[in-house]
This record gives structure tokens, C-alpha cells and sequence, in this order.
């Protein structure tokens, strides 16, 4: 802004439509300032200085409701992304590289039971548990509750169906339950059997391959399994068994015991629902036995705790866990590398997508997996949603009763009532996963391996940022974000890139937040970056201006706030493109984003480079009015995980002086200098004195030092802020106290 060409100072009280105060000159876009337009992002071609500058000084275009929503969505997901990558620090997920450890898949959800080893199923086959295996089951048992009333029923019925979660123990209740019958009876020489192909229980006609013995039947999860065991076919079995003095447990989960139930219930054979066991109980039994010394238990339990054990189990309470790493301990194995090994996500999920693959139990994980920490309700519904968009249609909603079945097919997630969300106590339960990684696990596992699914998911995932919570929104797109760490090419051209050229303000604030989160990451950080600087260099259509616009929104998140110079960089390709000023809006928004971030010295060091030649060139006034807008945005703190201070609902650059003093007084000396920068720095400079001192401890103080350094500066700086000072104290319609203190101080 030239010095040069100053006008005399007009009397005090002439009007402002009459002279002009000193250094005004008429603004390079004067003779445009007919009817107002409104911005207009969809044209194609540069967009006009004036009414990108429009735009900055007015949220009341027709889409300023959806960008200021779309906003705090992004900064409710940084908080959430910020979290996340706390809790995967150091780790690895399978080929992503995000976990530490070489994924191993094997073991994990297994729910059927241990089989015979290695013996294939044969319709009508048995086998018998020997020593050995009986031994296993029974010598170390721990009792569950209610134990001795399923042994009563088993003895008096016949039949037992015993259902559970997985790994409640289920097997070993049933083989000791069997032992136990046996014994009580006198027929312990039939010994105790495991029928290979249950589904021949429903048979017409069936009896027992053998008299005075005990069986054992293992149904698999899920409907489809347990569907066909009624209370009439039950029956029936039931009846067959007594007349050859034999007794069977029929296991299984949730889907057996509605079928169990199917008739209102039946007299002619029992049923029993296992209560988990403390599987810290169950290690304990296993290593010390049935008498333990105090001094042993109390090792034990120091060992436990030391190696994290103890979280281990109670984010994975299946009776198996206990049993594997009690055998770890006895034989003076690796605690460490078990327990850390149990705790794989990779191999959880993993294991959990092979045993389940109904749409029901895939929606609710993947719905769970986007929007964890969400209410229940709030994932419900939008697994709802996610099924329909997995099956075919059908003549009426489906009965999904998702919270029915979490303790059996979703063990890996809990409902926390606790009152510990954003609702505290008495809120609704929120959905959570027992590890800190599963989510993010289920979302690669399923991107990946689902093919025939991915698309209605990503639809499914698209609608989710077009949801009226904006938390919502956010884990969308955290979720979107990690998907991009799958396949960053594939993402790229499959989904972001339309994001970051929508018309729509939250899909492009998802694109942004989901490049954030891709680009946190040092395997795909590199990627990013060029991504972003491919797209501020594109062309001045429409859609290129948007992907622009979503580049700089994004360096204004967490790229910004860990790489602030590659940040700036962004930004200032984004601006300078010549005569197209479409840019603008979203520039000076990355910008004051990336002050809330904490890189505030960072951004006005690049703010004086770029406007250094004080002219009316368009890229030093684009720069000085991405810097008024910054002063002009009230500070809204961005994340808890952010290190800057600042008082809310007050511009960061008042309330954060004298820190960056310096800077901020020569920015504010051009950009009050001429015009057309001058018409929004000095509504902004009131709003400074009159609106956000009052709120700011020692506010007016801090600016009357910022003025104080404007003024003495060479050139016509001081007597220009005396003469608005001036007005703005002797204002007849709103007199300013405090600019007439400031002008005494002046």
C-alpha cells in the first residue's frame, strides 16, 4: 500500500459521504459496485475481487447455515482423529502398516466349541472325549452360577439346552454337567460323546446311537443354524433320550434360546442361560488349582497386572483367553508377547467377519466402526439403513433388534452407560468397541475384503455426512479418512476427489477431514501433500476452484498443525492465481483455522512475505484481506488436544497481543493503509474496540498498545487512525467511549 498522495485532513464533523480520510484511494473495482450479486462459486471463469471480498464480510448467503454447520463438524472430527491417533500410536493394522506386531490369523472368534481335532463331520457321527481331553474339561473347572439347578434339570429332563455368549464356557459346562449326570447315575461306563452333525437332532425319528450315554451338541451361531430346533423337535429328542437312558447338552447362543422359547416354553426338557465367568477367576484356577496360597495368588496377580494382562481379559472376557494365557504362564512362556498377541485387532476382526457374514451383524460392526462413542440409537439407525442398502427389498421392515445380539455375535462391542459421553450422567448408552483399534480394523477388513459390498457401503457412507447431528458427520468422515489409509490411490479417485469438487459444503469438509486424517499417517502423509498441491494449482473452472477451495480448507486441520510451512505453502498457491479471486473464501478460512491450530506466528510471517510489496497488486490485497477476515472471526477452540489459548468468542490475534505484537501491527498498518482493503480493516478494527475488548481481560489496554506501535510508523498512519478514532467517538447514532479513550491515548 503506497504512502504516497495523501489528501489534507477534512474538518472534524464533515461528512463521510462528503471527503474521504487521509490515504483513501477509490478502490481498483469501484465501477462494479452496481446491484449486489452474490458470490458465485458455480460459474466457471475467474471470480471478481469484489464480490470474492463481498463474500467475506457477509454470512448471509444462501449457503452460509451449511458452511458454518459443516465447520463445526470439522472440528468436532479433528477432536476425533486426534484421538485416534493417540490410541494407534505405534501400532500397525495387517498390510496398512499400522500395527507393530506380524499379523497372525488364527484362533480369535472361533464360537462352534473345539471340535474333535481334525475329525470331519459325518451325518449321525459320534466320538468320544477320552481321558485326555475329559481331563481338560473337568480336573481345573470353575462353576458358573447356577450350576447344580442345570444339573437337576439335566438329570430329571434328559435334555438340556444350554445357551450362552461366546466363550461363557459353554463346552466345558456341558461336558462336566454330562459327568456329573453320569456319575449321579451309575452309568459313568457309557461315557460322554460329541455329535458331530447336530442338524440330525431335527431328523424324524431320531434316537441315540447308543444307550446309557451322555452327548454333546454344538450349534453355530447365527438364525440360520438354530432356526429348525423348536420346542416340538426338542421335544421329541427329549423323549427319545429318556427312553435310552441318555442325556444331552444342546450349546449354543442367542438364536438357540429363541428357538428353545419359540412355543412359550415346554415341560418336557430344561434350559439354562450361562452367566460369564471372571476369566480372571478361570486363569487363576488354572495356574494355582482348586487351594492357592495367598503368597502365590498375590504373584499371580502382581504378574498379571505388570503385563497387562488384566486389561487384556476384561477387553476380551471369553473363558478361551484366560485358558490360553494361563498355559503361557505355566509353561514359563512369553506373558508379554500372548498378551500382545490377544490383543491384535487384526486378528479379532479378522476372525470375527469369517464366522459372521448376515447383513445384520455386518452393518451394525461397520455402523459401530464409523460412528463409535455415538448413542445407540444413533448407530442403530444408521445400521438400519446400511442393511437395507445390503439386501434386497422386502414387504416390510425387518425385525433388527441389534442390542439383543451384542453379547453374542458383537462381543468385541459394549453399550457404556456410564454417563461418561458428551451427555454425562443419565445420558443414552453410547456405543463403544473394547479396544481402542477394533474400529478402525473393522473398516479396513471390511473396505477391503467386502467386494460385493463396497459400494453400497461408501453410498451408505456418503449419505452419513448429510446427517442432521454433526457428530454424525464427523466420524463419517474421521471413517472416510481411514479408508483412505487402505488404498490412498483407490480412495483418491473413487470417492475423495468427487468429495473435494462437490457443490455440497459438507462433503467438501469431509474431503478435507478425511485428507487430514489420511495425511496424519507417515505412509501416506507424502501422498497427501501432493494431492493437495496438485489440486491449488488447477484451473479457474468451477470445479477446479472447489478442489482449491478444499485443499486449503484442509491445511487448516491436523496437516497444519504438524506441517505449518507446508501448510502456508498451500495456502499461498491457492491465492495467487492472478485475477481469479474465487479462492479467496476458503483461503482466509485455512488461515484462521490454522491459527486456532496453534501456528498463528507461522501464518503471519508468510501474511507479511506475501504483501510485502505494499501495492494494490491482487495478491497482496487477497493477503491482506484473508488477514483482516482472520481478526475479524471470533476464536472458537478447536480440539482439547490443542496447545492454544485464547478466549472464546473473542478474536485469537486480540486476545493472544502481546504475543505476535510485532506481526499483527504492521499487517493491520497495510491493510488499514488504502483501499479495498480498508473497507472491511475498519469495521473490524471497531468491532476490535467496542465489541471484543469488553470481553477480553485487559482488552482495550492490548489494543491501545497495537494502535500506539501503528502510529508510529512511517507515514500518514497516525493522523488516519486520529480521524477515524474521532468519528467513531463523536458517532451520533453510536458514540464510542472507548475509541475516544484510545484517541486521548493516542
Amino acid at each position: 500500500m503506497s504512502e504516497e498522495a495523501t489528501p489534507e485532513r477534512p474538518p472534524v464533523g464533515t461528512s463521510a459521504s462528503d471527503s474521504a480520510p487521509p490515504e483513501t484511494a477509490p478502490s481498483t473495482e469501484e465501477s462494479s459496485k452496481g446491484e449486489s450479486r452474490p458470490f458465485d462459486e458455480e460459474r466457471d471463469g475467474p471470480v471478481s475481487e469484489s464480490d470474492a471480498l463481498r463474500s467475506l464480510t457477509s454470512d448471509a448467503g444462501h449457503d452460509a447455515v451449511e458452511r458454518s454447520e459443516a465447520r463445526q463438524a470439522s472440528a468436532i472430527a479433528d477432536l476425533i482423529s486426534a484421538r485416534l491417533n493417540a490410541d494407534a500410536s505405534g501400532t500397525r493394522i495387517g498390510t496398512l502398516a499400522l500395527f507393530n506386531e506380524t499379523v497372525s490369523f488364527g484362533g480369535g472368534f472361533h464360537t462352534g466349541g473345539t471340535r474333535g481335532r481334525g475329525t470331519p463331520r459325518r451325518a449321525g457321527a459320534v466320538v468320544a472325549l477320552d481321558n485326555s481331553e475329559l481331563a481338560e474339561y473337568t480336573e481345573l473347572f470353575v462353576q458358573p452360577d447356577g450350576y447344580d439347578t442345570a444339573l437337576d434339570d439335566l438329570c430329571e429332563q434328559a435334555l438340556l439346552v444350554l445357551t450362552g455368549q461366546p466363550g461363557s464356557g459353554r463346552a466345558a459346562t456341558a461336558v462336566n454337567l454330562l459327568s456329573e449326570a453320569a456319575a449321579l447315575s451309575g452309568t459313568q461306563d457309557g461315557g460322554c460323546h460329541r455329535l458331530l452333525d447336530p442338524s440330525t437332532l431335527a431328523e424324524s425319528g431320531w434316537e441315540p446311537p447308543a444307550k446309557n450315554c451322555g452327548y454333546l451338541a454344538e450349534i453355530d451361531e447365527g438364525p440360520a443354524a438354530a432356526e429348525e430346533f423348536g420346542v416340538r423337535q426338542l421335544a421329541s429328542v427329549a423323549a427319545a433320550l429318556r427312553a435310552a437312558g441318555c442325556r444331552l447338552v444342546l450349546t449354543g447362543g442367542h438364536d438357540l434360546a429363541l428357538a428353545a422359547t419359540s412355543a412359550g416354553g415346554s415341560e418336557t426338557f430344561a434350559r439354562h442361560e450361562l452367566a460369564p465367568l471372571d476369566p480372571l477367576i478361570i486363569l487363576e484356577r488354572r495356574v494355582l488349582g482348586h487351594a492357592p496360597e495367598p503368597d502365590a495368588q498375590a504373584r499371580l496377580h502382581a504378574l498379571l497386572k505388570a503385563g497387562d494382562a488384566v486389561d487384556a481379559l476384561r477387553d476380551q472376557p471369553a473363558a478361551r483367553h484366560a485358558v490360553r494365557l494361563a498355559s503361557v504362564i505355566t509353561a514359563e512362556g512369553d506373558l508379554a508377547a500372548a498378551v500382545a498377541a490377544l490383543r491384535d485387532p487384526s486378528d479379532q476382526v479378522r476372525s470375527w467377519f469369517q464366522q459372521h457374514r448376515a447383513p445384520e451383524a455386518v452393518a451394525f460392526a461397520l455402523a459401530a466402526a464409523v460412528l463409535e462413542e455415538s448413542s445407540y440409537l444413533t448407530v442403530a439407525e444408521a445400521a438400519v439403513k446400511l442393511h437395507t442398502a445390503l439386501t434386497p427389498p422386502e414387504p416390510a421392515p425387518p425385525d433388527l433388534r441389534f442390542a439383543d445380539r451384542l453379547g453374542h455375535e458383537q462381543q468385541w462391542i459394549r453399550l457404556d452407560s456410564t454417563g461418561s459421553g458428551r451427555f454425562g450422567a443419565g445420558g443414552p448408552p453410547r456405543v463403544r468397541f473394547r479396544g481402542a483399534l477394533l474400529g478402525q480394523a473393522v473398516l479396513v477388513h471390511a473396505w477391503s475384503t467386502l467386494d460385493g459390498r463396497r459400494e453400497a457401503f461408501l453410498e451408505w457412507l456418503r449419505r452419513l455426512l448429510g446427517h442432521r447431528d454433526l457428530e454424525v458427520r464427523a466420524r463419517a468422515s474421521v471413517a472416510a479418512g481411514v479408508l483412505a489409509w487402505a488404498d490412498h490411490h483407490y480412495a483418491v479417485h473413487r470417492f475423495l476427489t468427487g468429495w473435494a469438487g462437490s457443490t455440497s459444503w459438507p462433503q467438501r469438509q469431509a474431503a478435507a477431514t478425511a485428507l487430514g486424517v489420511a495425511g496424519s499417517r507417515t505412509e501416506s502423509a507424502e501422498a497427501v501433500w501432493e494431492l493437495l498441491d496438485g489440486w491449488v494449482r488447477g484451473g479457474s473452472t468451477a470445479y477446479q476452484r472447489r478442489l482449491a477451495g478444499t485443499a486449503a480448507n484442509a491445511v487448516g486441520g491436523i496437516l497444519g498443525r504438524t506441517a505449518p510451512d507446508r501448510a502456508v505453502g498451500v495456502l499461498r498457491s491457492a491465492l495467487d492465481r492472478g485475477d481469479d479471486w474465487g479462492t479467496l473464501p476458503s483461503v482466509a478460512w485455512g488461515g484462521v483455522h490454522l491459527a486456532h491450530q496453534g501456528q498463528a506466528a507461522t501464518l503471519l510471517d508468510a501474511y507479511l512475505d506475501w504483501s510485502a510489496p505494499k501495492d494494490l497488486s491482487p495478491l497482496v490485497v487477497k493477503t491482506l484481506s484473508a488477514f483482516v477476515f482472520a481478526v475479524s472471526r471470533p476464536y472458537e477452540r478447536p480440539s482439547a488436544e490443542t496447545e492454544t489459548s485464547g478466549v472464546v468468542g473473542v478474536p485469537l490475534l486480540l486476545s493472544s497481543l502481546p504475543e505476535h505484537g510485532e506481526q499483527v501491527a504492521e499487517l493491520w498498518a497495510r491493510a488499514l493503509a488504502r483501499r479495498p482493503v480498508q473497507d472491511s480493516a475498519l469495521p473490524a478494527l471497531r468491532e476490535w474496540i467496542d465489541t471484543y475488548a469488553p470481553l477480553c481481560p485487559e482488552g482495550l489496554a492490548r489494543i491501545a498498545a497495537l494502535l500506539a506501535d501503528v502510529a508510529r510508523r512511517p507515514g500518514k498512519h497516525r493522523e488516519r487512525l486520529l480521524w477515524w478514532l474521532d468519528k467513531w467517538a463523536a458517532d451520533r447514532d453510536d458514540p464510542s467511549a472507548n475509541a475516544a479513550w484510545l484517541r486521548h491515548r493516542i
